[in-house]
């Protein structure tokens, strides 16, 4: 049986909990989900609680997911305080990034642990340089940066359409969080991991330019 730190526990726990007093009543959901609007208003709470909610059960199934996969190996080499460090500034970075670069849209909405996420994802994939992952339906498993890069892929896309309120914005800021957090609490990953580093701040900064050209 397969034993999950607490600080790992607790974050499902309180996405669970909170997805789904959002499904079941909307005037919360309205209330603590990222709208720019609000959030020049004064509301900053915002900025920490829309990464607790999410659109639907399969929103919340994918985004958990993918924490529960990765979560373990962030917590085992940087430890639970600096795992909480590192999700907390990748969810706050995340949405910080989702505000400027939404900010002259005050009807903007969204929610998830997209950003969180992200940054414990590409934690992951830097500390673990020779991680390897399956993706549905391919026949051998890929390396971990380039699963990373075929994320941002996706990203972009979700982006660009804006068919839902789900934090795709989110995903950059979270990224880059990760990565620096990742950085500065265990430096040695500039040289051990240095070819995985290269791949992933290559990645980032070529979605962000294709992105870019939308505005």
């Amino acid at each position: 049986m397969i034993t999950l730190p607490s600080v790992v526990t607790a974050i499902i726990i309180s996405n669970v909990l909170l997805s789904f007093l959002g499904f079941k009543n909307q005037p919360f959901f309205n209330k603590y989900q990222f709208q720019i609007g609000k959030i020049k208003a004064g509301e900053q709470i915002r900025m920490w609680s829309s990464g607790f909610l999410h659109v639907d059960f399969n929103h919340l199934f994918v985004n958990m997911l993918s924490f529960y996969f990765f979560a373990g190996y962030v917590v085992n080499s940087l430890g639970e305080m600096k795992f909480l460090a590192l999700y907390l500034t990748s969810l706050y970075l995340g949405n910080y990034l989702s505000y400027r670069y939404h900010n002259k849209q005050n009807d903007y909405t969204a929610v998830g642990a997209s950003g969180a996420v992200s940054g414990v994802v590409f934690s992951a994939i830097l500390l673990y340089p020779d991680m390897k992952m399956m993706l549905l339906f391919f026949p051998f498993p890929l390396p971990g940066y380039l699963m990373a890069a075929l994320y941002m892929v996706y990203t972009i896309y979700g982006m660009r359409k804006q068919k839902d309120n789900i934090g795709h914005t989110a995903h950059f800021g979270g990224a880059i969080a990760g990565l620096l957090a990742t950085i500065a609490f265990v430096p040695s990953v500039i040289i051990d991991s240095g070819f995985t580093l290269i791949i992933l701040a290559a990645t980032l900064i070529t979605a962000a330019i294709i992105f870019k050209q939308k505005f």
